[in-house]
């Protein structure tokens, strides 16, 4: 496994760990608490902070803000009870396909 896929593995641990075991002091926990409207919420602010970071060309904020996307991803995706399994599966029966023809 590459140092990503690790990285985001661990990272999805805890975050399926604070869904299922709150926490008081966990802003994940706090996140899942608030609700589904909350996520959301979260990973559009973050989704245009990524734009913004862009348009700045800024490349440490745009590592930033990224990380910060896909974290709240992350969150979204255990909300759903969606692995990371599933989303390399589509990713990998997209790839090498044009991605024009399936628009």
């Amino acid at each position: 496994m590459d140092e990503l896929s690790l990285m985001l593995e661990k990272i999805s641990e805890v975050i399926e760990d604070r869904k299922h075991y709150p926490r008081r002091d966990s802003y994940v926990s706090s996140l899942f608490e608030k609700g589904h409207d909350q996520v959301l919420r979260k990973v559009l602010e973050e989704a245009s902070e990524v734009l913004l970071a862009s348009k700045n060309h800024t490349r440490a904020e745009i590592i930033y803000e990224v990380a910060d996307l896909w974290f709240h991803t992350l969150v979204l995706l255990s909300f759903h009870e969606i692995s990371l399994t599933e989303i390399s599966q589509e990713l990998a029966r997209r790839f090498g396909h044009s991605g024009l023809r399936e628009k």
